[in-house]
């Protein structure tokens, strides 16, 4: 008898445009920014993005552009949570400190703000035409296209 072995990425064939966009502005800026400049609709979620396995959220701008069969998501890269620090017992001062950690979506790009997630079912959506587009904006430092497939955490852009 043949024995056959599937894969689970032969059941998730997603495709879609990732662009990592490196930007100091807060997240609501950021999207009126897009809407403005590039003709969309981003508009908040009512969830961020959470995993709860390592305790951090990410926002999440969504607009589902359903004359052109194309998804749209601007995801924040970072997560800065404040949390009380370990310190040993029996030190003179018996104070709590608070330590800001900060926690990134995709690991693998440490330096990158926001991410642009396309999700077109037709490839239609023009990418040089977007990052020119990004560029045109004087508050984003720089725009780039990313290869989803060569991320290793490609699971945390599933939602």
């Amino acid at each position: 008898m043949a024995l056959h072995k599937l894969q689970m990425d032969d059941f998730h064939n997603d495709s879609y445009k990732l662009i990592a966009i490196h930007c100091r502005l807060e997240d609501y800026r950021l999207a009126y920014l897009l809407n403005k400049h590039l003709g969309l609709k981003l508009a908040r979620t009512e969830k961020d993005l959470d995993f709860k396995y390592l305790q951090s959220s990410y926002s999440m701008f969504e607009w589902d552009n359903e004359t052109e069969y194309v998804l749209w998501n601007l995801i924040s890269n970072v997560c800065k949570k404040e949390e009380d620090s370990l310190y040993s017992s029996g030190t003179l001062f018996n104070t709590s400190e608070k330590v800001l950690k900060t926690f990134h979506l995709i690991p693998e790009h440490k330096k990158v703000d926001y991410f642009i997630k396309i999700s077109d079912e037709i490839q239609n959506v023009d990418e040089t035409y977007i990052l020119k587009r990004l560029q045109a904006i004087p508050q984003v430092i720089t725009s780039y296209a990313v290869n989803p497939l060569k991320i290793k955490s490609k699971d945390h852009l599933i939602f």
